[in-house]
């Protein structure tokens, strides 16, 4: 028996990107139902990314404080993967669009997952306390497991500084966040406790770094892991594009990962 195929109707191309997120059609532009003309002046870009992601406005509170998650994250110098090759894919002379992709391309799990992993170990903490277990000993048991996989825990440690200067400015502002009620405070005492866990009996401390004080406000502010990864990727972006800017005006052409002077290792 020969089926014909249903033949599609126009309602059928439409609904083929149904979505909640933007309608546009003639004359009209509406993000999330608020018209765009609504918001142009009115709505700082952040608090718009909220909007677009989550579907809700923040408050300003919340819209300051992953602001400030934002900002911290914006760049850490050309010893960077994702900033070196913005660098050098400048200097190929294939314009901005293709610099500042290639960058973003090179954030994965090394590098620009932490934060996302994380928001998992943090998460993975307040369930269990949730479910009864105290703060410390659900804190004992998540870092013993998680290292039993890596040595590495996500968000704590960074092989450049001590002490990561990002991380005091940003957990005071999660204090305060607390204090004022705009954030519970859980994700924080969680990532707190893993700091505790890991100096346990340490000369040398190994305390949070960038990953880990966003990762705090990025739960705190009720994001999923996923979304921590792709608003670093955001934030990143701004880096990228200024170095990948800066190397487009330099005149240099292409430019590899090291000086011309020396040349690499043949094994």
């Amino acid at each position: 028996m020969t089926v014909t195929p249903r033949q599609a109707t126009v309602d059928d191309v439409a609904d083929w990107w149904a979505n909640g997120i933007c309608r546009m059609e003639p004359g009209v532009v509406e993000l999330r139902g608020i018209p765009v003309q609504e918001l142009i002046g009115h709505r700082g870009l952040v608090s718009t990314i909220w909007l677009m992601v989550r579907g809700s406005s923040p408050t300003t509170a919340e819209a300051a404080l992953l602001e400030a998650a934002m900002v911290a994250s914006v760049d850490h110098g050309p010893q960077a993967p994702s900033i070196a090759i913005a660098r050098m894919t400048a200097t190929c002379g294939v314009g901005m669009n293709n610099a500042i992709a290639s960058g973003v391309n090179a954030l994965g799990d090394s590098h620009g997952g932490a934060g996302q992993q994380c928001v998992e170990l943090l998460s993975d903490i307040v369930a269990r306390e949730s479910a009864g277990a105290a703060l410390d000993a659900a804190t004992t048991e998540v870092v013993a497991e998680y290292r039993a996989r890596d040595p590495y825990l996500p968000g704590f440690g960074h092989r450049f500084h001590p002490v990561d200067p990002r991380r005091d400015p940003l957990l005071g502002l999660v204090d305060e966040a607390v204090s004022a009620g705009t954030v519970e405070g859980r994700h924080v005492a969680a990532a707190r406790a893993v700091e505790t866990e890991l100096n346990r009996g340490r000369r040398k401390p190994v305390p949070m770094n960038i990953d880990g004080a966003t990762a705090v406000i990025y739960a705190e502010l009720g994001f999923p892991p996923e979304l921590a990864r792709g608003l670093f990727v955001l934030s990143r972006s701004v880096g990228i594009l200024a170095h990948a800017w800066e190397e487009t005006n330099s005149g240099r052409r292409n430019e590899g990962p090291m000086p011309t002077s020396i040349l690499p290792t043949y094994r």
